[in-house]
């Protein structure tokens, strides 16, 4: 069974556009007007566009130094002059409010660039960041690493590959906005519960985990019922991922425990990637879990992704790292692509972005 968004589909077989085109040019949204309170400075760094974020006023001290890798599946969303950049409102806001100097990464995106080259991208792009900056007047005891969607991902990943990086400053903080951390499990609660809600079905999540590792989406129902995945992986992380170490008023809104399903060697080898520490850093080992920076997280109820921010921050805390959590009631996946779109844009996103800088980024 294959699986691909409606209006893509229609668009590819009439052979106007492919789906990802559609989408990245959704995303692009209407661009921002001028902002006289920034200086807002392109460069490249080994082939990967970065765009800096520096308040114009003279700074008091040293400012903070933020990081934000963007979401969009790995195959979509973009920082590029050419295009209107959705995350640019977010970058300029954080830049401004928290009197920061914001980083946006404009990592290469899938199938064009294959996986895992976004990672290398988003690490490049850090440490050329943490190895400059003086030029940027940064204090090297205030970098934080940040994302939305994937690109929670990707900073929780660069996170956990820098607890290693002795000659490096000490990472300050990880914010992670609704962030997707693992490919095991796509029967927890929030799965199941949000399954046919926009803007991320649970039908969807596994189509563009294809669309990433540029794959024709094959084996889809066997992947929703975790047919991929071993016995002995099933056995080791439980103790990690399971529907057990999700809070009981998460499960109100329905939850029906798996029935226990096969292994299919051949569904495995489709998408084994999704398994890999990269795709999967939930599964990273206590030894690197104890290591890593306070940390804040955000999660959103109507998400199918939503438990797997409830189960790191578990994983966190049972490693005595510092969590500040944040649920959003109302609020679904992808909602921050609408930040700042005034009549179209969500209340609950204004609320996400606001606590997050006030008090997080901040402080």
């Amino acid at each position: 069974t294959t699986f691909t968004p409606p209006i893509g589909k229609i668009l590819e077989k009439l052979g106007v556009c492919g789906d990802l085109t559609v989408l990245r040019f959704v995303l692009d949204g209407i661009p921002p007007c001028r902002d006289s309170k920034l200086l807002i400075k392109d460069l490249k760094v080994d082939g990967v566009p970065l765009r800096i974020y520096q308040p114009k006023w003279p700074p008091t001290g040293k400012r903070r130094g933020i990081l934000y890798f963007h979401g969009g599946a790995g195959t979509f969303g973009s920082i590029s002059k050419k295009s209107a950049r959705a995350f640019e409102r977010i970058c300029r806001y954080i830049a401004k409010k928290c009197n920061s100097v914001v980083v946006s990464v404009g990592y290469r995106l899938a199938p064009e660039h294959p996986y895992p080259g976004q990672y290398f991208d988003c690490l490049n792009a850090t440490l050329y960041f943490m190895r400059n900056l003086e030029e940027y007047h940064v204090d090297p005891a205030l970098i934080i690493i940040s994302g939305d969607s994937c690109g929670a991902n990707f900073a929780t990943v660069i996170c956990q590959i820098l607890v290693n990086k002795r000659d490096l400053p000490k990472i300050r903080a990880q914010v992670l906005l609704y962030p997707g951390l693992q490919g095991l499990d796509f029967h927890l609660p929030s799965y199941q519960q949000n399954a046919r809600i926009p803007m991320l079905y649970r039908k969807l999540v596994i189509y563009f985990c294809f669309r990433y590792l540029n794959r024709k989406p094959s084996f889809l129902e066997d992947i929703l019922q975790n047919c991929h995945v071993p016995e002995i992986m099933k056995l080791k992380y439980k103790k990690w991922i399971s529907a057990d170490n999700i809070p009981d008023e998460f499960k109100i809104r329905g939850y029906i425990p798996q029935k226990s399903t096969s292994y299919k060697h051949e569904v495995h080898e489709a998408v084994k990637e999704l398994l890999a520490i990269t795709f999967s850093p939930l599964l990273a080992e206590d030894s690197i879990i104890c290591q890593l920076p306070e940390s804040y997280i955000v999660t959103c109820e109507f998400d199918v992704l939503r438990d797997d921010g409830l189960l790191y921050k578990k994983r966190l805390e049972d490693n005595g790292i510092q969590v500040t959590w944040y649920h959003s009631e109302s609020g679904f996946h992808g909602i921050l692509a609408f930040f700042g779109y005034g009549i179209f844009s969500f209340l609950s996103g204004k609320k996400i972005i606001d606590n997050t800088a006030n008090k997080n980024i901040s402080s």
